[in-house]
């Protein structure tokens, strides 16, 4: 059975309950006594003649699927996985800004995200260090590699490697959007 047919028993449907209307508007006059409930042989011709309403029953056959609110909750399962993923991935290429003054490793950090972006690169790591080394001023290319990520439209999320051995707080990771 396809829409069609369905559609066309559901029209035969309005047009048999519109007739049914008019003719209880017609037969308005009733021979009961006041105050008398309903015959017991009119209640069932009244179940009897009651047809099932062809949507409903098909509806309650074959029932009913949001598609819609299944492909939303799949797309934002996605997004979790894949976010999930990309955070606990290893980076996928590394720069190291050390001993270079801050034009140079600005030049340098510029140019390596604007290669990664270019190869599909999805995470990066900056070492830019602590600045334990540095003397007389404070620290610099840690500072300048934050900014950088702040503006750069090109970088999304960012945070420090949980272990030393990975840079601790002298690296930053950076997800490429």
């Amino acid at each position: 059975m396809n829409m069609e047919d369905i559609l066309q028993q559901w029209d035969n449907y309005q047009a048999k309950e519109k007739k049914k209307q008019e003719e209880i508007k017609h037969n308005s006059v009733s021979h009961k006594k006041a105050n008398a409930g309903p015959r017991k042989e009119d209640i069932i011709e009244i179940q009897n003649s009651r047809e099932i309403n062809i949507m409903e029953k098909w509806l309650r056959q074959h029932g009913t699927i949001d598609k819609d609110k299944i492909a939303e909750e799949n797309i934002e399962k996605n997004k979790i996985q894949d976010r999930n993923y990309v955070l606990n991935m290893k980076p996928e290429a590394v720069i190291d800004l050390h001993g270079l003054h801050q034009d140079e490793a600005e030049y340098k950090l510029n140019a390596f995200v604007t290669e990664c972006k270019r190869r599909g690169l999805r995470k990066i790591l900056i070492i830019h260090g602590k600045g334990l080394h540095t003397t007389g001023t404070d620290p610099v290319l840690g500072e300048l590699v934050r900014k950088f990520i702040e503006y750069d439209k090109r970088c999304g999320t960012s945070g420090h490697p949980k272990s030393k051995q990975e840079g601790g707080s002298g690296a930053t990771w950076v997800i490429l959007k």
